[in-house]
């Protein structure tokens, strides 16, 4: 973990209130991992208090150069949407424990399950798991074409498969029909969305030993490192006797058996 300057590259929409932003970085990246993010201060002003969390969606070794693609709800977003090429903005991180490797080789057979704002992190995940040549297939869900974005992106990755409630794009549906109906012999799956999504994904699948499976949770958080307590999430007991963990520091990413949404 590192605090410091990155200048912005680019910082433009792709959807209404959905933004891509670029950066470059001093340090190396070289042990950024899929899943984590960052923590950034969005202005040199007192208001907003807080830093902003935001996963990371791809990063660029070579150029040193971060991704992130963030919704604006608030305060803080919103003053972020405005920075400019060549601002600067300073991060905190990576900060978090991201998406694991599937702990049995010979499970090759991956799916990502992401649903709206919570499908970025999943593009970085599923290009790490494409160069240790796992087999990625991709499940996207959106509230309509219009509100769809980065489906060429997963395509590039292999198989892509969308969902939108309207039906304007896809199946009509959630992104759940899509596991329903057109996947049968997966062996490993990674999620991150709504936790009303991710709650149904772990209901299904729970009792299925056979399953290997991780979701990334999103909460509110204070200060991104673990000392506030701001971002408990509860967990079973036989993974933690104190029935909780930190969303920011043991998180955000936890085997899908081990919370309690």
């Amino acid at each position: 973990m590192k605090q410091g300057l990155a200048t912005v590259l680019r910082n433009e929409p792709l959807k209404e209130r959905v933004y891509r932003m670029e950066v470059k970085v001093e340090d190396s990246l070289s042990l950024v991992q899929p899943g984590q993010f960052y923590y950034i201060h969005v202005n040199d002003s007192t208001a907003p208090l807080l830093r902003r969390p935001i996963s990371i969606h791809d990063v660029d070794l070579n150029n040193q150069q971060l991704t992130f693609i963030y919704r604006v709800e608030g305060e803080g977003t919103k003053r972020l949407c405005q920075k400019k090429p060549g601002d600067l903005i300073d991060l905190l991180g990576p900060l978090g424990n991201g998406f694991s490797d599937p702990k049995l080789q010979d499970k090759r057979k991956v799916v990502l399950i992401g649903g709206g704002i919570g499908i970025p992190p999943l593009y970085y995940l599923g290009k790490h798991l494409i160069e240790k040549e796992f087999q990625v297939t991709s499940l996207l869900g959106f509230q309509s074409k219009q509100e769809s974005f980065l489906i060429d992106e997963f395509l590039s990755l292999g198989e892509t498969r969308i969902a939108t409630i309207d039906g304007s794009l896809g199946i009509k549906g959630t992104v759940l029909d899509l596991i329903h109906d057109q996947l049968d012999d997966w062996q490993v799956f990674y999620s991150c969305g709504p936790k009303g999504m991710l709650r149904a994904i772990q209901q299904k699948y729970f009792f299925d030993q056979s399953i290997e499976g991780y979701l990334s949770l999103e909460e509110r958080m204070g200060c991104g490192i673990g000392a506030c307590y701001g971002c408990v999430v509860k967990v079973d007991s036989n993974y933690d006797p104190k029935g909780y963990k930190k969303v920011c520091s043991d998180g955000p990413v936890f085997p899908f058996r081990e919370v309690i949404l």
